[in-house]
């Protein structure tokens, strides 16, 4: 239970540091926005996205907020959010490269420095192609996982906190879309 408890901390923390550091730095820097402003007016988007556990289910309430609350132009806050819903998913590629390295080290295996970085970039892509729903990406860790020679059972093991850590990572996932519509939106409009 403590190795479970550090794997669940280690990515709690990663997407904490994602969310607040990362796109802190992106939205005083490039979009020259208030974090704190901008994760304030979204803060229902994240309850729902926490709450469900859902890219897809949360993409009407966050174009709705994208467009009246943080005024983005619709034509570009449309077309990022829909494509960001699926193919955006930093949340879940960090979520599936940190996994794949739990489970190696529980079941002993060392991995390589090429086996690492090949981890890392299958969970990059694989996270492209997760699906925006509640558990999607098991199914892409498991690829991630037998493609460094670890056993399928190990997923039995993560199970049981699965479903937080994708509330968790769900909400970095929205909070990423509505970021890089800000970035490619530029300076707020003036309303």
């Amino acid at each position: 239970f403590q190795s479970l408890f550090f794997y669940v901390a280690t990515v709690v923390i990663g997407l904490l540091l994602q969310q607040f550091v990362v796109y802190s730095v992106l939205l005083k820097t490039v979009a020259r926005r208030s974090p704190v402003q901008f994760f304030k007016a979204c803060r229902d988007v994240y309850l729902y996205a926490f709450s469900t556990a859902s890219s897809n289910a949360t993409l009407p309430l966050a174009l709705e907020t994208a467009e009246h609350t943080l005024r983005l132009p619709p034509n570009i806050s449309r077309f990022v959010l829909t494509v960001g819903s699926t193919a955006n998913q930093n949340g879940t590629a960090l979520f599936e490269g940190v996994t794949v390295l739990f489970l190696a080290q529980v079941y002993g295996i060392e991995l390589t420095t090429a086996q690492q970085i090949r981890v890392m970039a299958m969970s990059i892509v694989a996270g492209i192609g997760t699906a925006g729903v509640p558990g999607g990406s098991l199914p892409m860790v498991m690829i991630v996982m037998q493609s460094v020679g670890i056993p399928a059972e190990g997923m039995g093991l993560i199970l049981g906190v699965d479903r937080f850590l994708d509330m968790c990572r769900t909400t970095v996932n929205v909070s990423g879309d509505l970021v890089i519509a800000a970035l490619v939106s530029g300076r707020p409009s003036k309303a």
